[in-house]
């Protein structure tokens, strides 16, 4: 968090000036979401579990996860000028932009934790789709719409990252391993022929769509310089030309107009230029800590309910990190996913916080009851 309030101050000020804003007003807004997330990690940590599985209160928050994003499904259709970049994914609260999606993510993670857990006796003598599918249809088919909606904002990132937080829950539970490695084929086949068509017989229909201009622009980013590959030249330039020890940090001269979103979507590639490659070095390594300690935890754990929490925080935080950083290397196309705990962003700041709030209540919780027994 520290890290990220310094880089979004140094990648924000300059375009903050040019429009004639205070040149400190992100790194004050990042600096009080980073506060105020230290203080909801804490609130998290100190709940009981028992309101953590609470039926009542996932209800909840399904109802405002479910109402918000069909609000936005609702407005990006009814009102066409409400989309940015695309895609109609915040909802203004006045202090903070809320993004739904960020609060999908949890959800689903409890969610699906707490199902899969109260089913994990049933589902582990099921030897059949049809049997697994029948004990876990009502939550896949709420699980289905959260995901289809954001699609449809549309969030190509979002509804790939909630997909990918979905397939690792529901392969770290007691349904036999036989059958998640039918799903995991089928599911890879679907996908590359999805790539294969879109590259080499695209729609219609797709060739004139944001996401696919983003697509091309992944394969030729210099012949697209002047169109879709704008930012992902720029992007290529930021990274050369910090190297390995970087141009100084406040020096980066991509943020000066060139990267249209430096403290958000593209705030790695000055990371990149001002850091260089041992900054970048240093960031990724502090988040593959979080995210191998959390695999390590969910290995341990007794507890399948904890497990499978861990292993969706881990899976949330990696799956941004490689669509992000994948993103800027112009290995996958730019999906607009912001770097967790660096980026700006008050939504993604404040859930991170709470999930990882949550990770160490559960592990906590354990650990209290094993010096308990004995």
């Amino acid at each position: 968090m520290g890290i990220g309030v310094v880089m979004v101050y140094s990648a924000s000020f300059y375009n903050a000036l040019i429009v004639g804003g205070k040149t400190d007003q992100y790194l004050i807004k990042q600096a009080s979401y980073a506060v105020l997330g230290l203080f909801l990690c804490y609130v998290a940590f100190m709940l009981k579990e028992k309101i953590l599985k609470s039926q009542r209160i996932l209800s909840f928050v399904m109802i405002v996860t479910c109402g918000s994003l069909f609000y936005l499904l609702g407005r990006a259709y009814l009102v066409p000028s409400s989309r940015v970049n695309g895609a109609s994914a915040w909802i203004n609260l006045g202090l903070i932009n809320f993004q739904p999606l960020e609060l999908a993510k949890l959800f689903l993670i409890m969610f699906l934790a707490l199902m899969l857990t109260n089913k994990q006796n049933r589902l582990l003598n099921k030897q059949g789709w049809k049997e697994v599918v029948r004990e876990v249809s009502q939550p896949l088919l709420i699980v289905g719409s959260i995901i289809i909606m954001v699609f449809f904002q549309p969030d190509i990132g979002g509804a790939l990252i909630l997909s990918l937080i979905t397939l690792v829950l529901i392969s770290s539970s007691t349904i036999p391993g036989k059958l998640i490695a039918e799903l995991s084929g089928v599911l890879l086949t679907v996908f590359i022929a999805m790539i294969v068509i879109i590259t080499k017989f695209p729609p219609a229909f797709v060739k004139h769509n944001y996401a696919y201009q983003r697509f091309l622009a992944m394969q030729h980013p210099f012949q697209l310089e002047q169109k879709a590959g704008a930012q992902l030249v720029n992007s290529f330039y930021a990274i050369s030309n910090g190297g390995v020890f970087g141009d100084g940090l406040g020096n980066s001269i991509q943020k000066r107009g060139y990267l249209p979103e430096p403290h958000t979507d593209f705030i790695m590639s000055i990371i990149s230029e001002e850091l260089g490659f041992v900054g970048v070095f240093i960031v990724l390594s502090l988040l593959m800590i979080l995210i191998l300690r959390m695999i390590s935890l969910g290995f341990r754990s007794k507890k399948t309910y904890n497990s499978l929490v861990y292993y969706g925080v881990a899976t949330m935080i990696l799956a941004q990190i490689i669509l992000n950083v994948g993103g800027l290397l112009g290995l996958i196309p730019l999906t607009g996913v912001t770097l967790p705990f660096i980026s700006y962003g008050g939504s993604s700041m404040l859930v991170l916080s709470v999930a990882l709030g949550i990770v160490l209540n559960l592990e906590a919780t354990a650990k209290f009851e094993e010096i308990k027994k004995g």
